[in-house]
């Protein structure tokens, strides 16, 4: 089975929000063997909704769409699928008066007549009731092609596709199994790493598919299963992953369902009873927020010095006047004594320092854009390290927090 997702709403075409229930209704649909073979989003206008229903039913066997069905006149998604089943029958639902009544009661909020339209359905939609929210979803069956309407409030939508959409798929259809494994890598490029793994990618099962999946500093390798045999997928996708560990050990840093860059860091620290602090500039915060996103973080991380400024870095951290005047603040030296003095002001067992020109100017110590420090002490020494990550800015900024974080993993793993 392949699906299709569209999402209505001016809103997102201008970028006024994020569509991020694509996402997940991908992801949930994934795990019951259903493929999204496209996604879009459209404006919340009569003949873009109608052509995008039409092209969707063409090319798809299950059309999910979210957005466009509140009560006021700016949200026409229901009139308008109405038109496209060629359905002007309209039938009234009292269970969603009363829903809507319940909902409005215990916020204190008046029913008005307004809210009855919501009740009201066209009559070859199957009510998905939505107790969360005044707006029902709405299930056809037309052609060989499931559609769904869902409210576009993500937690509304999820309600929906969990309570009754995906089960309703799956009582409808016998659906095949989907299994991903996805290995996350780190220190080696995409085409390094293809290389090293050619022989073996040229040799995996018809029924196993690879992705590269590069990002700043990372790389995924996704392998990706899919028949009718869910015990056959799953020792394949065993095996294969133990060959991929044997071809290329030093970089892979786990699975990306069980533990990220951050929490395999967390869980050495928390192994070794030890402690944590950063001391940055240019990151802004970025890698204490990354290592705070972890559950249970509180256990090692203690903290963090966003010293940005040449005077903050003085204050704070203890860096010498005269370094940052012979040296400049982006220089290996400064990030030694940022790192030093982060350790002298929390007390910690490690530190991490960076400081480093993100652009997209040089600044007035007339040094590179993309030129960055990292340091990383502990009480026995100071490491550092010096790299250029080019640009554009955000570039440069999530390279040295996953590079800040990978530079310590090794000394962790020594």
């Amino acid at each position: 089975m392949n699906a299709e997702i569209i999402t209505i709403g001016d809103e997102i075409l201008i970028g006024q929000i994020i569509d991020t229930n694509s996402k997940w209704i991908a992801k949930e649909l994934n795990k019951i063997g259903v493929s999204v073979h496209q996604i879009s989003s459209i404006q919340d206008e009569k003949q873009h909704i109608l052509k995008a229903l039409n092209e969707a039913e063409s090319r798809a066997d299950i059309v999910i769409v979210t957005g466009g069905l509140g009560p006021t006149k700016d949200d026409i998604t229901k009139k308008t699928i109405a038109e496209y089943f060629e359905d002007p029958i309209v039938v009234e639902y009292p269970e969603v008066i009363e829903n809507i009544k319940h909902l409005f009661k215990k916020v204190n909020h008046p029913f008005n007549e307004v809210q009855r339209y919501q009740a009201q359905l066209p009559s070859k939609a199957t009510l998905l009731m939505n107790r969360l929210g005044t707006a029902p979803g709405m299930w056809f069956y037309e052609n060989n092609t499931v559609f769904v309407s869902l409210p576009g409030v993500p937690y509304e939508m999820k309600g929906l596709m969990t309570d009754s959409v995906l089960p309703k798929l799956q009582e409808q259809f016998q659906l095949p199994f989907i299994i991903h494994k996805t290995v996350m890598t780190v220190g080696k490029g995409e085409s390094v790493i293809a290389e090293q793994i050619e022989t073996w990618e040229e040799n995996l099962p018809e029924e196993i598919k690879l992705a590269y999946l590069p990002s700043f500093g990372r790389v995924r390798l996704r392998l990706t299963a899919k028949g009718t045999n869910k015990e056959y997928l799953e020792e394949e996708l065993s095996k294969q992953l133990l060959e991929l560990n044997r071809l290329i050990p030093d970089i892979i840093v786990g699975l990306e369902e069980e533990t990220s860059l951050e929490q395999k860091v967390g869980e050495l620290l928390k192994e070794k009873g030890k402690t944590l602090a950063t001391a940055e500039s240019l990151t802004g915060g970025k890698i204490a927020a990354t290592l705070v996103s972890v559950p249970g973080s509180s256990a090692y991380f203690i903290g963090s010095l966003v010293t940005y400024t040449a005077d903050l870095k003085q204050q704070l951290l203890n860096v010498s006047k005269k370094t940052i005047e012979e040296c400049t603040v982006v220089s290996a030296e400064v990030a030694k004594e940022m790192a030093l003095g982060c350790l002298d002001a929390l007390q910690t067992d490690y530190t991490i320092a960076v400081t480093g020109n993100a652009g997209p100017t040089k600044d007035n110590n007339d040094k590179s854009v993309g030129l960055v420090y990292i340091a990383i002490a502990t009480k026995q020494g100071v490491e550092v390290h010096e790299f250029n990550f080019g640009q554009p800015r955000e570039k440069v900024i999530n390279r040295t927090v996953t590079k800040s974080l990978e530079l310590l993993q090794g000394i962790l793993l020594k």
